[in-house]
């Protein structure tokens, strides 16, 4: 899967997760701080990448990730590995 294709997936379930307009999501953008998500939207993003991409995420890997960009880093980071 390319990798802007990872991007592209990886902010429409942020989207829909936190009900936020697509031009506020950007790889900066903080999913607690600057789209107003809580630990369980945190944990619930995480489920649906898992079931989008059949992949696993390990807990320690979910916390680590602030950002959007750092969530589709890491989803290309377990892709690759496969």
């Amino acid at each position: 899967m390319e990798k802007k294709e990872i991007k592209q997936k990886v902010y429409e379930i942020i989207i829909n997760t936190l009900g936020v307009e697509p031009e506020d999501v950007k790889d900066e953008s903080q999913i607690a701080g600057d789209l107003g998500g809580d630990s369980l939207d945190e944990v619930e993003i995480t489920m649906k990448l898992e079931s989008e991409f059949s992949i696993a995420i390990s807990d320690d890997k979910a916390d680590k990730c602030k950002t959007v960009g750092d969530i589709c880093k890491l989803v290309e980071g377990i892709l690759n590995e496969e």
